[in-house]
């Protein structure tokens, strides 16, 4: 108990205090177990109570939750976890990079923000490059941002239509035998790029974009021989798409057009042993700079904080049976 200190900081803002304990306190929970410190308010201070060093870390937090605060940032729980990680392995210099302006406002008011260093990058390649990868695990916005990436494109007239594609593995590609019209066939195969534009536009407006021909969904298999121009385009689970596959979608790439490809190449379903197109492309065009690659890790999840656990132990059990193998 000797070596337990204590520091005061002083706040001005009683709403910044309640932010930072959070519902229950459970942002308080957050920051004594990422930091090993006792936090506690009183009469417009921040108490923490715990060894020098861990103290030295907990103000440095308080300090850039209270900035981030002054400039509009909302502290989510997955926020603090993060920003804690980043204290922890001395990234506090790049902290500040994560507070900025929002890509977009969705139908119901909420901004959509790059919420880690990874999901930045990737918006800043998706901005620069007419052609961008990202590669990572569940989780990580990878679907998400480059929806609504698509959406600001076509709010600010930079583009004319979206574009949403996915290879339908489940189907085999072979929708036929299915029952209804297309849009019933390959509802199940697209359903996570219509839940990020239902949420971004709202399904009042997406119907109509739809109705009009502004937004077109349909699996990867329908791209053949057309070329898409002045159009955002996505291809979501591209793990999934076979070597020709991959180069169709790559080369339907027309004047004033954005394509995003998005993947996790640990999760892979391709039937007989089929080699990925999306690791295969990620080979051969490495080394063309007009590319943009972002690679997402455990890291970059924006989920339940259970999801990044599982996601490392996976990782770590794939690991152990490499080197065993």
């Amino acid at each position: 108990m000797e070596n337990l200190h204590q520091k005061k900081i002083k706040i001005k803002s009683i709403d910044f205090i309640r932010e930072l304990f959070g519902d229950f306190d459970k942002n308080i929970k957050l920051i004594k177990d990422g930091l090993k410190i006792d936090v506690t308010s009183r009469d417009g201070e921040i108490i923490l109570i715990g060894e020098e060093e861990n103290l030295d870390l907990g103000e440095r937090l308080i300090l850039e939750l209270e900035n981030a605060h002054k400039k509009g940032e909302t502290l989510t729980s997955q926020k603090l976890i993060y920003i804690i990680s980043m204290l922890l392995k001395g990234d506090e210099d790049k902290i500040k990079d994560l507070i900025g302006d929002a890509i977009l406002i969705t139908a119901k008011g909420k901004p959509i923000k790059p919420k880690t260093l990874g999901q930045k990058h990737y918006i800043e390649q998706v901005k620069t490059k007419d052609l961008t990868f990202s590669i990572g695990p569940a989780g990580t916005g990878k679907t998400y941002l480059a929806v609504a990436m698509a959406v600001k494109c076509f709010r600010e007239e930079e583009v004319n239509k979206i574009i949403l594609t996915r290879p339908a593995v489940e189907a085999g590609e072979s929708l036929g035998f299915l029952p209804g019209d297309l849009r019933e066939k390959v509802d199940p195969y697209l359903r996570p790029l219509y839940d990020g534009l239902f949420d971004i536009l709202g399904a009042d407006r997406f119907q109509r974009y739809m109705e009009r021909g502004l937004i077109e969904v349909a699996p990867l298999a329908y791209m053949r021989g057309r070329t898409l121009e002045n159009s955002f385009i996505i291809l979501d689970e591209a793990q999934n798409t076979t070597k020709e596959q991959m180069k169709m979608f790559l080369t339907r790439l027309g004047f004033g057009s954005k394509a995003v490809v998005t993947g996790d190449i640990t999760q892979i379903d391709l039937p007989g042993g089929k080699y990925s197109g999306l690791k295969h492309a990620l080979r051969v065009l490495k080394d063309i700079e007009d590319i943009g690659f972002c690679y997402l890790t455990d890291a970059d999840v924006v989920r339940h904080p259970l999801v990044q656990k599982i996601i490392q132990a996976y990782e770590k059990h794939d690991n152990k049976n490499k080197k065993n193998k």
